[in-house]
């Protein structure tokens, strides 16, 4: 098939743009044509596809946003793909991937946890009602083939805001790359990270992975490192933020020393290799690739129930499921209760179990799927 891929920008920072080039690469290995449609090219596209640069107004990110979303379809429609699958706001598409949930669900959220100031601007924003209006455009009756929500959770946020029916949705989890993330790092890395960061080999870790640290939780571990149970064990943070010195400065008053902040960094199989646990206790999270790299690293998992991935955890993974991220009684029970089960074998290789039945292997065959189910042009697909 000849596919056409739309997103604003390819890159390899966010979430969103990771997922979109690993789909070019994966689509692409299958032996289909694939051409990307995108305003902004912070990298190379992957070797082997086709890239289109879509002019935008350059007035500001809503100018930049409805621009985009209406002139990105005619440029698609000129190179003459069989499907057309957009990973963001348009006008017109053939199938949607929703890996955040909707922007209308995201301001409720915040206007919940957030300030008069904050939610009186979300009504005024002349950038918040374009996006809005976007939204309501693509999700009327008719408009989309198919909706591909990276989790249950987003899928029933798409549910509760928009006249979408059950059957238009297809659940279909992100990937992991199995070979990178493997239990052999523990033994091959694990040493290796605790002596460069000054981790005692006998100390306890628990690993946070992820950028935006208010909304994935590490406020809350941070605090739980006031608490004696943990005065032995450390806290390793993996990721960038905004407000990074504030963090710094809180988690050194909490826990002098035990508390390291590492930055991003590109070799972060090597840091599943030296966790007991990884912990992801955030208020809300679409899916959380994270879970998916610990539970194939052969690493427990303690989450929100508000994150995504959460219903992947089966078994006696599933006491790593804290049902409110917001309760620090509950959040500590959670963590020490799982930091002391986290060297059994059986957990540990029930991870790896979960980890490696979502490689991206797989994942791309459902996608493939998916793609000529809602084709444009009649096609048989081929054998493989």
């Amino acid at each position: 098939m000849k596919i056409a891929l739309v997103h604003k920008r390819l890159d390899l920072n966010g979430g969103t743009e990771r997922d979109f080039y690993q789909t070019a690469e994966g689509l692409r290995d299958l032996g289909h044509e694939v051409h990307l449609f995108c305003s902004e090219f912070g990298v190379a596209p992957p070797p082997g596809t086709h890239s289109h640069r879509v002019p935008v107004l350059p007035l500001g990110r809503t100018a930049r946003l409805v621009s985009f979303a209406a002139w990105a379809p005619r440029q698609v429609q000129r190179a003459g793909c069989d499907v057309v699958m957009s990973f963001g706001r348009l006008v017109e598409q053939d199938i949607l991937r929703s890996g955040g949930g909707t922007h209308r669900g995201f301001l409720q959220r915040l206007g919940e946890n957030g300030t008069l100031r904050r939610r009186l601007w979300q009504k005024i924003s002349l950038y918040h009602r374009s996006l809005l209006a976007l939204e309501s455009r693509q999700f009327a009756a008719g408009r989309l083939k198919r909706i591909i929500a990276v989790s249950d959770e987003v899928k029933r946020d798409i549910l509760s805001h928009y006249a979408v029916t059950p059957e238009r949705i297809s659940v279909l989890y992100n990937g992991v790359d199995v070979q990178r993330f493997n239990p052999a790092n523990r033994g091959e890395h694990g040493r290796g990270v605790r002596t460069q960061w000054n981790i005692p080999a006998d100390a306890k870790v628990v690993l946070f992975v992820g950028s935006g640290f208010q909304r994935k939780g590490l406020d809350r571990l941070i605090e739980l490192w006031r608490d004696r149970r943990l005065a032995e064990m450390y806290l390793l943070v993996v990721g960038h933020d905004a407000r990074l010195a504030r963090y710094q400065a809180v988690a050194q008053a909490a826990a002098p020393g035990r508390i390291i902040f590492t930055g991003r960094q590109d070799g972060i199989e090597r840091y599943y290799g030296a966790a007991d646990i990884v912990a992801l206790p955030a208020l809300q999270e679409a899916f959380g690739n994270v879970v998916l790299e610990a539970l194939a690293s052969g690493v427990p998992v303690l989450v929100s129930a508000q994150v995504g991935a959460a219903a992947l955890l089966t078994g006696a993974l599933a006491a790593g499921i804290v049902e409110r991220a917001d309760d620090p009684a509950a959040l500590a029970q959670g963590l020490l209760a799982l930091l002391e089960k986290s060297s059994e074998p059986k957990l540990r290789q029930e991870a790896r179990a979960i980890g490696a039945a979502h490689s991206w292997t797989e994942h791309f065959r459902q996608l493939e799927r998916l793609l000529y189910d809602a084709r444009r042009t009649p096609a048989m697909p081929r054998v493989s």
